[in-house]
Parts: structure tokens; sequence; C-alpha cells
């Protein structure tokens, strides 16, 4: 731990050194590029999060807390994706995702409002999970954003989800960090906040920068300006680039680091206690370590930020989208292009729309955000601005929060017991658990009171799509010992909610004092 205190000592004074030689040195402050080269890096930015994603498809949570292993191959062939789009295009959520969003820009033009795209995305035939499935259920039930995505309504709002799906925020803001992070603050807030929300916030931006620079450190470190020096999510990625300096030749040893001081979730229910996290700056974290040590080659990047783990199929693409927007469609390696060319006519699940409407729409939606700010385009040549990053607010989720406990219960609520009582000691829980029926989908009813407080009202729909992920939850409450019930109001035979675990959470951080004798 002294190394890594150390290393973020020189990291401080480093990272602000190195700002001011980037601002000065690295680009000037106009870049020009043919409409051409604009289309090339956008089509290297869809097909490269594509490459990456079906790449750490195969690893995908198989490797949770530990990296994976030089001698643990990771396959790939030129009918990789393919198999994936006709066996398992789930894998896939990142990219549509992202098309949910592009569409809605397509239909109603770039000032499309947050609830446009909340609706269409709340409705989408499409599976999702953590931070998406809650905000879902949030706006079903009359919950929009940016609410939907808040800490308080929303228990997955630090995962990962936005982080995955704002590629589309920097593709279409070539050199415009700023306008990017005004498209996240309008989408990303759907269904994330703090440092969920700024996984999303510093992915768009590292895109957006890979228009006007072929420096992948530069890229890293400039796009981190858009993000709070206060928020946690900046603290851990100007973490991951000093040890990078460092560790130049070492990536396993930032990774181990980066592990040791962040690994620690307190969000997510799935996760909070557990070697599952999906918790977004430690996967950014992984891009980074990605995109830093791969140094511009596109092998090494895929391997390195897919070999980190946890959500490895997710922060390959990103990787992937990133350096295939700086390098551009034209010059990714044939190796892992050609696994692309069979699918690049063929729609995604769940949308009307393949990798080449995308490369056409995505430059279309360019262009009108470049001519919206007034960019000046002559002829076949723009000429981008390269702006001034502004940090984008300070965003603390479950602050004043701190898990201390999971306990297990491992009950049925039933037609036979309907029913529940626990007592936890603390000023916020999450109650996890699931909704299930043998008699059709249905919405189980019940409700909850805390202490001698009237009862809220909880609706358990049995559908997988509009399912709600954990039972209940409530923070900022007095730290203080309390009694939770909840009854069922109408229970049928055939239906059941399963109480898993209770998490809870404390004003006060439990520090370990246990030393050995």
């Amino acid at each position: 731990m002294r190394s890594f205190n150390l290393c973020l000592l020189l990291g401080i004074l480093m990272l602000s050194c190195t700002e001011r030689t980037n601002n000065k040195n690295k680009i000037p402050e106009e870049v020009k590029i043919s409409q051409t080269e604009l289309l090339d890096k956008i089509k290297g930015g869809w097909a490269g999060q594509v490459i990456g994603c079906t790449f750490g498809g195969p690893t995908e949570f198989r490797f949770k807390g530990s990296m994976i292993n030089d001698y643990q191959p990771i396959p790939w062939d030129e009918n990789r994706c393919l198999w994936y789009y006709q066996n398992q295009p789930g894998l896939y959520d990142d990219v549509y995702m992202d098309l949910t969003f592009v569409d809605v820009f397509e239909k109603e033009g770039l000032d499309a409002p947050a609830a446009s795209h909340a609706m269409a995305f709340a409705n989408a035939g499409y599976p999702l999970w953590h931070a998406n499935q809650a905000a879902r259920y949030n706006i079903l039930n009359g919950i929009m954003p940016p609410q939907s995505g808040h800490w308080l309504h929303n228990p997955h709002s630090e995962d990962i989800d936005f982080q995955i799906e704002a590629d589309f925020a920097g593709l279409m803001a070539p050199g415009m960090v700023n306008s990017a992070t005004e498209v996240c603050d309008k989408i990303g807030h759907i269904m994330n906040y703090g440092d969920g929300w700024y996984g999303g916030v510093y992915v768009a931006a590292m895109y957006s920068l890979a228009f006007v620079s072929n420096d992948i450190n530069y890229i890293v470190e400039e796009a981190l300006k858009a993000i709070p020096k206060e928020s946690q999510f900046y603290q851990c990625i100007a973490d991951v680039i000093q040890c990078h300096k460092r560790f130049p030749d070492d990536w396993k040893q930032t990774w181990f680091e980066t592990e040791k001081k962040w690994s620690a979730d307190i969000g997510c229910p799935k996760g909070v206690f557990k070697d599952y996290n999906i918790d977004a700056k430690i996967n950014a974290a992984y891009i980074v370590i990605g995109l830093l040590y791969g140094e511009g080659d596109y092998s090494k990047t895929l391997e390195i930020s897919t070999r980190c783990g946890q959500d490895s199929d997710c922060n390959p693409a990103s990787a992937g989208g990133i350096l295939g927007t700086l390098v551009g469609y034209s010059n990714i390696p044939e190796f892992w292009k050609k696994g692309i060319y069979p699918v690049e006519d063929i729609d995604f699940e769940y949308t009307t729309m393949s990798l080449n409407d995308v490369y056409e729409i995505g430059t279309r939606h360019a262009l009108q955000m470049l001519k919206r700010k007034g960019v000046k385009i002559d002829g076949d040549q723009i000429v981008l601005p390269v702006e001034e990053i502004k940090p984008v607010v300070l965003e603390v989720g479950f602050d004043g929060h701190y898990p201390i406990e999971r306990i297990r219960i491992g009950k049925n609520i039933n037609s036979q017991t309907p029913e529940i009582e626990f007592d936890f000691a603390g000023n916020g829980f999450t109650l996890t658990g699931n909704a299930n029926s043998s008699v059709g989908d249905v919405v189980i009813e019940m409700e909850m009171s805390i202490d001698d407080s009237a009862p809220e009202k909880i609706l358990m729909p049995t559908s997988f799509t509009t399912r709600k992920l954990e039972i209940a939850w409530k923070y900022q409450l007095t730290d203080r010992p309390h009694k939770v019930k909840i009854v069922w109001k109408n229970p049928t035979p055939g239906q059941k909610v399963r109480v898993e675990d209770v998490l809870v959470y404390s004003s006060k951080k439990i520090e370990n004092t246990w030393k050995a004798e």
C-alpha cells in the first residue's frame, strides 16, 4: 500500500504537469478532417465496439476479482461475430442500447427530450439488468429521469450501465467533448448517477477526442478533465494513469494496485461483500489499463482490457471502439475486421438497424451536431474545434452510507406465509429477492412499513422484462435499530416472492480492528 500511496502522490504532481504540457503541445486549436475521414472514424468506432464485445464474450463474469491469465486462451475467428448474432444476440446489449438513443435522435432530431429516450428505452423488447432494469421499472411506474437514475431511487446507480452505452454520444460530437457531455447529461441520468454517470461521460469524452488526436495517452488523460476531481471516479482513473507511468511495462502491477484500492463496491446489491463487481469506476479502470498498455496496438488493447476480468465483454468493447475511432475503420487490422464482415448488414436483435445503417446514421448525426455548433464545413473539409473541456457537476451517490452487513433471510412470501419481518441497525437497507408465478405473469402487490411509519406500496411484476430487481430499499434513515415488515395484500397460490438478503448501511464506516495474536 505504501508504494501505491507514493505512486498517487507523485501522480498528482505529474498529472498537473502533463495536463499543462498536453494543452500546449499535443494538438492545435483546430483540426482539419475530411468527410471521408469522419466516416472512416465513425465506422471504426462502431465496428471496434462490436469486435471488442465479441472477443470478450466467452469470458464475461467468469473471472471475478482475478485477471485472466496469459495461458487462458480467448478464441477468435472470422465467424465469431456471426455465431453470437445467431445464437446469443443478447451479448450485444452494449450496442443495441446505444441504438435505441440513436434511433430517437433520428426520428425526433437532436433536440429529442430525455423523456422520449426514456420511454423508448423502457418500452423496448430487450432484457435489461442492473441500473438499466431499475430505471426501466422506475419509468414504467412513473419515476422519470433524472430521478429514475438517482441513487435514492436506483440501488444500481453507480453500476456500469451508461458507461457501456455512451459510445454514441462521443461519436456524434467529434472533437467537441462539452457537446458530448450535454448529450450524456440528458440520457445518462435515465439510468445512472454519480460515478455511474461519470463512466459514460468519460467514455464519451475519449471517443470525442479520438477524432482529433492519435495519442492514446493524451486522450485518456485529457478526457478525465470532464470529470470533477473531487469524485472517486476521477481519483480511481488518475491512480491508473499515474501507476502506468510508474510501471510502464507491467499492466498486471497496475491491475493489482487498482484492485487493492478500488475494488470494494458499495452500491450494487449483487456485488457488495462479494467478488462480483460491476461498479463503473473499476471497470473504467480496466478500459484505461487496456488503452494505455495497449499502446495503440489493436490486439494488445483488446487482450489486456479483456484479461482484466469482471465484465470482460464490455471493457474491450469500449476500448476497441475508442481505438477504432482513433485509427479509423480502414486501419483496424484485417485479423479483427474480418469477423464483422458477415454481420454488417444484419440488424441487431430488438432493432431495425445494422452496422452499415448506423455507420451512415451516425455520420449524419455527427454532421448535424457540427453544423449546429457552427463548425466550418468547406466542401469535403471539416475544421474541428478543440474545445477547452469543462468538468461536469459533482454528484456523490450513497453519500454517508457505508455497507456494514449482509443478513441472510432465504425465505418465501407466499399464500401460506404472506408476510415477513426483519430487524437491522443502520441508516439504510436493500432487500434483495424476486417475484415468481406459475400461473402467468402478474404484478404482486405488497406493503412495507418501517418501524411505525405509514405503509408504502410495493409492486413486484413477475415478467422478466418489467421485473423489479430488488424487493425494497430505503436510505437516509436515522442511524439506529429498525424493524421492517412486508405484507402481501392479496396472496394467491402459484405465486411467491423469494426473499434473499438484507444489505445494511451505516452512517459510520466500519474499520477492521482485528489483529493477529
